[in-house]
């Protein structure tokens, strides 16, 4: 991933965004903040649903069926706290996703890193194979906020621009 080069971080360098495991009732995901000794962490909040994840530090994953213009946004916050959200299209017909479980979100810091964990109940997922953007809202001290993405549209940070669902969301595999 790389930060929108008009809102660059303060003092992270890279972070990385990954599935680290997917079976037929979770996907996993993995973020890991290199250079991470000026990030700002919500306070735990407890597991539920929130909006505005996005105005502190945030982990998203947005999903477009192959040859859909309808996706769904997820925002993961270390707060424990999350959101799911489906459109019908580019930022249109906006409306909560329902989910039969809350996601599994786990954040650890050491010493020069932070990696974020996610694990995501299948049926909140829309129907695969899907475009996908990993993404990431980065507060630093000092109200540092960089946005970060597989690649992003040229004028202003746009996760939602269907030109960043550049990589491929398939379905697991079956045991």
């Amino acid at each position: 991933m790389k930060a929108h080069p008009a809102h660059p971080p303060a003092r992270v360098s890279a972070i990385e965004a990954r599935v680290i495991g997917f079976d037929a009732d979770w996907l996993r995901v993995r973020w890991r903040i290199e250079d991470a000794h000026s990030l700002v962490v919500p306070a735990f909040a407890g597991r539920g649903r929130a909006d505005e994840l996005w105005r502190a530090t945030c982990f998203e994953l947005f999903l477009r069926p192959v040859g859909g213009e309808a996706y769904v946004e997820l925002n993961l916050s270390p707060s424990e706290r999350w959101a799911a959200y489906e459109f019908t299209g580019y930022r249109d017909g906006m409306s909560d996703r329902p989910a039969s479980r809350e996601p599994d979100c786990t954040m650890r810091q050491g010493s020069s890193f932070a990696i974020f964990d996610a694990a995501i109940p299948r049926d909140v997922l829309p129907a695969l194979p899907a475009s996908a953007n990993f993404t990431a809202v980065i507060e630093e001290h000092g109200g540092v906020v960089s946005y970060w993405a597989i690649t992003h549209p040229e004028a202003k940070p746009d996760f939602h621009d269907q030109s960043c669902f550049v990589a491929e969301l398939a379905p697991p595999r079956r045991a």
